[in-house]
């Protein structure tokens, strides 16, 4: 991998291979843009094919961050942290206190938090390290429900971009994926009279919604391919591709997985479909704002206030779209790039001379 190019390509400013031989620690932190703030973005655990593999996500996810961050309005910047290993182990503590120190390396450049394969415990072990760590069980906590509530306020953006109305009272969702924030976000939308249609790969999650929501349930594969009106990805990245997107009977694709196009051109398939497409980072970014509530000292009621105006954001990627003609997933980028620019751009006041050193 010549992974100078990589970064460099991909606008990067940090990429840190750390190692602990004790725990058998292997991580990966990649800090993309610290125009807006200190970068932040979750610890993602999982076992990945290959070490390049490992390296490749966390570019692709702390980029995201970055554009995530600055189409909320946060004044972060954007990075990521991935942890090779089987994330079903029981012997955390060393794991993840090793990768509190590493991340106590970098002086603030990074702050990090849960994500896939990683928990609230998880980060209390982190915090033994390092004072840089968000989304703590005595804090602001599991993140769930404010994505999903973000996530809700783009399908209801969605319904009023295409339906004129953002009532979801008896429309389908097909929801792929039923972890935290699958399950919060089938509890908003059978709140809100939805008919759901869903899939995971566990047995005990998928009969828990049907129970609790009167969902159907289906296989992994036919999930692409139900009857519905809006399809919400809640799972990995990458599934709208070669494969699926021909499969999609719905008008609606909005979820709350990252990275959701497999391929930047996929955007450009939905587009040509006629799907509306709300992109991944902006539906999701309840998230993150849950963890910024931490650092700002916000109450879980303006942290839940705040991910309702991921709908006027949402709409306002489908004006751009609108107006300059291109696809969604090209809208949201110039909606964060606008800000990355404005703020990069402010004056810089300098301290009084001479400096002090």
């Amino acid at each position: 991998m010549k992974s100078f190019e990589i970064i460099a390509d991909m606008g990067h400013e940090q990429l840190v291979l750390c190692h602990d031989k004790a725990s058998g620690y292997r991580g990966i932190i990649a800090i993309h843009d610290t125009t807006l703030g200190p970068a932040l973005g979750g610890t993602r655990f999982w076992q990945y094919a290959s070490d390049d593999d490992a390296i490749v996500d966390a570019l692709r996810l702390s980029r995201g961050m970055t554009y995530k961050n600055a189409v909320a309005g946060l004044n972060l910047g954007g990075g990521k942290a991935v942890i090779i290993g089987d994330n079903r182990t029981m012997r955390r503590e060393m794991i993840f206190r090793a990768h509190g120190r590493f991340v106590e390396s970098l002086g603030g450049r990074y702050v990090t938090a849960e994500d896939v394969g990683t928990s609230t415990a998880d980060m209390d072990f982190v915090h033994m390290e390092t004072d840089y760590v968000a989304g703590l069980a005595t804090r602001s906590g599991d993140p769930s429900p404010v994505t999903a509530r973000g996530v809700f306020r783009a399908i209801q953006a969605c319904a009023r971009q295409r339906w004129g109305s953002d009532s979801i009272a008896g429309k389908t969702v097909a929801v792929q994926g039923l972890g935290h924030v699958g399950y919060y976000l089938c509890k908003e939308l059978h709140a809100h009279e939805a008919n759901l249609v869903v899939t995971d790969i566990d047995a005990a999650r998928v009969k828990r919604a049907v129970d609790e929501f009167g969902a159907r349930a289906v296989d992994l594969e036919q999930i692409y391919s139900v009857a519905a009106d809006i399809f919400s990805p809640c799972a990995l990245g990458g599934i709208l591709n070669d494969d699926t997107i021909p499969k999609l009977k719905v008008e609606i694709v909005a979820g709350a997985a990252n990275n959701q196009l497999l391929e930047e051109r996929h955007g450009d398939a939905l587009e040509a479909r006629g799907l509306l497409y709300a992109p991944d980072y902006v539906a999701n970014a309840g998230g993150v704002i849950n963890v910024y509530s931490e650092l700002a000292g916000w109450t879980s009621q303006r942290a839940l206030r705040k991910a309702d105006e991921i709908y006027e954001t949402t709409l306002g990627v489908f004006e751009i779209a609108k107006e300059t003609s291109v696809p969604t997933y090209v809208a949201a980028d110039r909606l964060a790039e606008r800000r990355l620019q404005a703020v990069g751009g402010l004056v810089r006041t300098w301290p009084q001379w001479p400096r002090k050193s």
